[in-house]
């Protein structure tokens, strides 16, 4: 116990995240999350039309019913736009830093020596349009501790190699 110290670290002098320039998603997953929300709203807008023709009691209300699937439409829109438009990524020499959030931005961090798994991810949708997903898995959870969307196909494969070569070296 001779060699043990204790100092204080001085916050001032820490790396800030806040200083990383963040890619963006590609502008292509924006196409993905209309198409995705537009199918909803299809589905929903039928089921709602069914009831609606079946359901003779609802009928007087049509307009206010119309009204509030339109508003609730424009709302989800303009939320997923604001949060599409506040997501990014990040690597750096010992982390990668994904950005997200609508409201309040959260920014996850996660070491490389953390890493456990990668996968690469491409729905029917992103694989029309060229994108991929990576998932970062890290140790103790069954799920995923960080999904990446909207990446260009050729950079998602580029940075699960660069994770990968990451995790061997650790080994």
């Amino acid at each position: 116990m001779e060699n043990f110290s204790n100092e204080t670290i001085d916050t001032n002098q820490l790396p800030q995240f806040e200083a990383v320039q963040f890619s963006v998603l590609s502008a292509s997953y924006w196409k993905v999350i209309l198409i995705n929300i537009a199918s909803l709203f299809l589905i929903l807008g039928t089921g709602l039309s069914l009831l609606l023709f079946y359901k003779k009691e609802f009928q007087p209300f049509l307009v206010e019913i119309t009204l509030l699937f339109f508003v609730f439409f424009l709302l989800l829109l303009l939320f997923n736009r604001i949060s599409f438009k506040k997501k990014g990524f990040a690597f750096r020499e010992h982390d990668v830093l994904f950005r997200s959030g609508m409201i309040a931005t959260n920014t996850i961090i996660i070491p490389y020596n953390r890493i456990q798994h990668v996968a690469l991810h491409e729905g029917l949708l992103s694989r029309y349009f060229g994108l991929a997903k990576i998932e970062i898995f890290t140790a103790g959870g069954s799920s995923s501790d960080l999904e990446v969307p909207g990446i260009a196909i050729e950079q998602a494969e580029k940075i699960k190699q660069l994770l990968m070569g990451k995790i061997q070296k650790q080994l």
